[in-house]
């Protein structure tokens, strides 16, 4: 367990989940590491979800050209399950936004609000450049 785990984004994870019908939110990267998660779930759930959606949007990206292509890019994947669904998007370089909701959620409103978040984390994801990096002494 990371001792360091902050969840400073997490705020943001609980404003996405002001919708009706939504349940928990999860930030994670890559390799399934968990980077921030809603206040409705806890951390060691969290992190096995984040393991498990890694696993998913790594499938989904291997699969993508069957939709169109060599060249096409993966951007969501929902899954639905008899009580809900899951909504799996791109959210960076390396970072996936996960969100889980009732079988009654508006789908089309969680896709909308979800990349209204995503370009929100996009800023709080990416490093501003340093400055004075390589200037002369």
């Amino acid at each position: 367990m990371n001792d360091a785990f902050d969840n400073k984004l997490g705020w943001m994870l609980d404003d996405a989940l002001r919708m009706p019908e939504t349940r928990y939110a999860i930030l994670l990267s890559a390799d399934g590491l968990l980077i921030a998660h809603s206040a409705r779930i806890g951390r060691d759930e969290a992190e096995r979800q984040a393991a498990g959606m890694a696993g998913l949007q790594s499938l989904a990206r291997a699969t993508a050209e069957f939709c169109g292509g060599t060249g096409t890019t993966w951007r969501q994947t929902v899954s639905e399950f008899d009580d809900g669904y899951i909504f799996l998007v791109a959210a960076g370089p390396g970072a996936y936004l996960a969100v889980s909701a009732t079988q009654h959620v508006d789908m089309e409103a969680v896709s909308f609000r979800l990349q209204e978040l995503v370009q929100r984390l996009g800023g709080e994801l990416t490093s501003p450049p340093r400055q004075g990096v390589g200037g002369t002494a």
